[in-house]
């Protein structure tokens, strides 16, 4: 069976093979309990962003290629981020934008900063690090760094212990081969967030991308940033049957590796994340968490960009959740309360989707819960939902990281551990609420064993990022911050 036959949720009564989508329907009373078939319905029919490039930014968009490819080609032998860059190919323009946002490129309303003496953007990678390390699927993850012997003896004693009704579970196992892997530490959500964090930095880079505005140098950074991994889908694709049994240099969830196969095969964003079976998935939610540090204190701005990225891989309720956190986070990183996050947040997720009735809901009983722990139940009842084969779905994880982190005033402590005790989202509600909570409260806020533990990368999605130290990542980004107006 391949990911592409587990790819996308089907009613059992439908007749259409799987990997189809649901035919709209009326929208469900508020507070259903979501299913696949719900999941389906509110992201039809879907929208389109904005193309990739009109008439009016083709000039801008030939010219990032004609500088990316020079700046990619710098990425070869430049190491920003963790290991080398791989070489890309600009295969697509980029999207025009709108600059009247002020002079310093900042939307009307926007939030003023404050002062950051407890390192917000570290707070927010360490503490995406550590709920990405705190979640369950984390061991799976990093279990891909040990031999596959391993991995398939686990399966093996898994297949025993469903034969023989036995309770004695296995875990992930080393045997007589070293066991760092799989000690506590990131995984794949920590990983795919630096590679974000990358064309932040690469934005920065006045020499790399020419005489763009910041905001279309950041544009053209993420389109190269998923062009130069669309190449080596291509080289890859060309070596195997099809797309979906290449052999590719990186692990990445269902809704990634689709994204890049259709890049790979010519198509353009949005394309690549409405032809996409995970579309509704929370991948590009992480990528947002980081994309936000490009605009602290302007939600819209952030909340743009994010969508900007996540069309790349999503669509529907994925790109809702994506600009939902950007525009929290954004907020977060300039020392607002939780209440005005989430509130920015809300502005995101369009109240007729299945991800703003369950966010406004979650909300509701954040409100009312004494503690984020005793808040568990009631998301894991009213939230949570057990039908589809996998619980990466955005319109279930940003609202529990939303609720969670208004339920813990902010704590990150008390956050991350709440969404970890959700198995069935733990695979990256917990990175988001850390993010969030990370974010507002600062690098200080993490307690120093998380932090020795979970800031260093093990490369078990992108091996390039290997040793990947996300404190000096943070500490990079902070420095490729545009000064704040005025100041």
């Amino acid at each position: 069976m391949t990911a592409e036959t587990l790819a996308s949720p089907a009613d059992p009564d439908d007749p259409a093979p799987t990997g189809t989508r649901t035919a709209p329907a009326q929208d469900a009373p508020a507070h259903e309990a979501p299913t696949p078939a719900t999941r389906a319905r509110d992201a039809s029919p879907r929208t389109p962003g904005p193309a990739p490039a009109d008439r009016t930014g083709e000039a801008d968009a030939s010219r990032a290629r004609d500088t990316g490819a020079r700046g990619a080609r710098e990425m070869n032998g430049d190491r920003a981020v963790g290991g080398g860059g791989t070489r890309a190919r600009a295969v697509g323009g980029v999207r025009e934008i709108d600059e009247g946002a002020g002079a310093a490129g900042r939307s009307a309303g926007a939030h003023p900063r404050a002062p950051r003496p407890a390192r917000r953007i570290v707070g927010l990678l360490l503490g995406l690090a550590a709920g990405d390390a705190a979640g369950w699927p984390a061991a799976r993850h990093r279990a891909a760094r040990m031999p596959e012997w391993t991995r398939r003896l686990t399966r093996e004693l898994d297949t025993f212990a469903e034969h023989n009704a036995t309770t004695t579970l296995p875990v992930p196992i080393a045997l007589n081969q070293p066991p760092e892997p799989l000690r506590l530490g990131p995984s794949d959500d920590a990983e795919w967030a630096a590679f974000a964090a990358e064309a932040v930095l690469r934005a920065g880079d006045d020499t790399a991308l020419g005489d763009l505005s910041r905001e279309r140098r950041t544009r053209a950074a993420i389109d190269l940033a998923w062009n130069a991994i669309a190449c080596e889908v291509a080289a890859a694709a060309d070596r195997a049957p099809e797309v979906e049994s290449a052999v590719l240099p990186l692990r990445a969830r269902i809704s990634v590796r689709a994204g890049l196969g259709n890049l790979a095969a010519g198509l353009r964003p949005p394309a690549t994340g409405h032809d996409n079976p995970h579309y509704f998935d929370d991948a590009a939610c992480v990528r947002a968490c980081v994309l936000a540090v490009a605009h602290p204190g302007d939600p819209r701005l952030a909340a743009e960009l994010a969508e900007f990225d996540a069309r790349y891989t999503q669509d529907g309720d994925g790109v809702h959740g994506a600009r939902a956190m950007a525009a929290a986070l954004a907020l977060a990183l300039v020392g607002a309360d939780p209440e005005e996050c989430v509130t920015a947040a809300l502005a995101e997720l369009p109240e007729h989707t299945e991800i703003g009735r369950n966010a406004r809901h979650a909300l509701r009983l954040a409100r009312d819960a004494d503690s984020a722990f005793a808040l568990v139940p009631l998301l894991e009842h009213q939230i949570v939902d057990h039908v589809y084969s996998y619980g990466i779905a955005a319109a279930e994880t940003v609202p529990v990281a939303l609720a969670l982190a208004t339920a813990s005033g902010g704590r990150v402590g008390e956050a991350v551990p709440a969404a970890a005790c959700l198995s069935r989202v733990a695979d990256s509600a917990p990175a988001l609420a850390g993010a969030l909570t990370g974010a507002l409260g600062g690098g200080d806020a993490i307690p120093a064993a998380w932090r020795d533990s979970c800031r260093v990368l093990s490369g078990c999605a992108l091996p390039r990022l290997t040793g990947t130290d996300l404190v000096e990542l943070a500490e990079l980004l902070e420095a490729a911050q545009p000064a704040p107006p005025g100041g």
